[in-house]
């Protein structure tokens, strides 16, 4: 599969080693992730795996959504039933196996929206069942707002993960509209970033076609699997 080179690296790379984002910051990227949820939702398709490491940098620090392997097309008015997800990004609805659909897509936005301005996801503990169980606690237990994230976009995840879906901010009649309306995102140009118009608040530092340097490096496998001599395939 041929696919278009994001050579900024992953958002979550930049957000680690920023710590987290300030308000500007954070208004950009979430609305890039809105302008694609929105496409992906007209297409019926539930997107279930938004988080930092799925989002790359163009070299003009614009975003991309990527790894579309948990994404599935769901017809209007249907559910689906798949356990899957970031333990960290899950819905209610998914945990508790009530059948899902895009509005799980806006939960997660909602904790996305947290991740970036706080650095870190709001519901994180040892293991996945720990995670869970401060999900359904709900976000109202969260300690927000505080000095990285102030009331106006506290205000906007609270709207974003209520507990049932249908009232989630973005399920209405309004759609994806009423998210866009939301105080948060006064005065943004949304006109200027479907054109690209709008400069990005992080620009990447690409010297060539073919460089890298935004990724994280990796060590070569050590470990080579052994030669296959059983001769199963003798009789082809």
């Amino acid at each position: 599969m041929l696919m278009e080179v994001c050579l900024g690296g992953e958002l979550w790379t930049t957000l680690r080693d920023r710590g987290h984002f300030d308000d500007y910051t954070a208004r950009f990227y979430v609305a890039c992730v809105l302008e694609a949820l929105e496409y992906l939702h007209r297409k019926s398709i539930v997107y279930r795996d938004l988080k930092p490491e799925n989002c790359l940098l163009t070299q003009t620090g614009y975003l991309k959504l990527v790894d579309f392997g948990f994404a599935k097309k769901l017809a209007s008015g249907r559910k689906t039933w798949t356990f899957c997800g970031t333990p960290e990004y899950v819905s209610p609805e998914i945990i508790l196996n009530k059948g899902h659909d895009q509005a799980a897509d806006y939960w997660a936005l909602g904790i996305y929206i947290c991740e970036l301005m706080l650095g870190r996801p709001p519901f994180q503990a040892a293991d996945p069942m720990k995670t869970y169980t401060l999900i359904l606690k709900g976000v109202d237990a969260l300690e927000i707002p505080n000095r990285r994230i102030g009331k106006t976009a506290t205000a906007l995840v609270k709207k974003l993960c209520k507990d049932n879906p249908g009232e989630r901010l973005g399920c209405g009649s309004g759609g994806v509209g009423d998210i866009r309306k939301h105080r948060w995102f006064m005065g943004f140009d949304w006109e200027g970033l479907r054109s690209r118009t709008l400069k990005a608040p992080i620009v990447p530092k690409v010297a060539s076609p073919s460089d890298v340097t935004n990724f994280d490096s990796y060590p070569p496998e050590q470990d080579v699997p052994p030669d296959e001599f059983s001769g199963w395939d003798e009789g082809f």
